[in-house]
């Protein structure tokens, strides 16, 4: 989730197949950055759409995930005790 927040400093590496600030991180690009397998950060990606943390976005066939800003601040929010 941290690497989400800043997907431009945290994945610079790579070149990006579509706008990080609209639609995110590719899935490949994730995999690469943690050295899991495609399908283990696939399957914590849904994990955490599931949960309503992330949004998916598919280009071609290329899945993105970016954080739900939104959730996250109520969230926070929450975690902190003051909804």
């Amino acid at each position: 989730m941290n690497w989400l927040r800043d997907p431009h400093g945290e994945f610079s590496q790579w070149e990006p197949i579509a706008d990080r600030d609209e639609v995110g991180v590719c899935v490949s690009h994730l995999q690469a950055k943690s050295g899991l397998a495609q399908s283990t950060v696939s399957s914590y990606m849904a994990t955490l759409e599931r949960a309503g943390l992330v949004q998916s976005t598919r280009i071609g066939k290329w899945i993105h995930y970016k954080r739900d800003e939104d959730v996250m601040a109520r969230l926070a929010e929450v975690l902190r005790g003051t909804p």
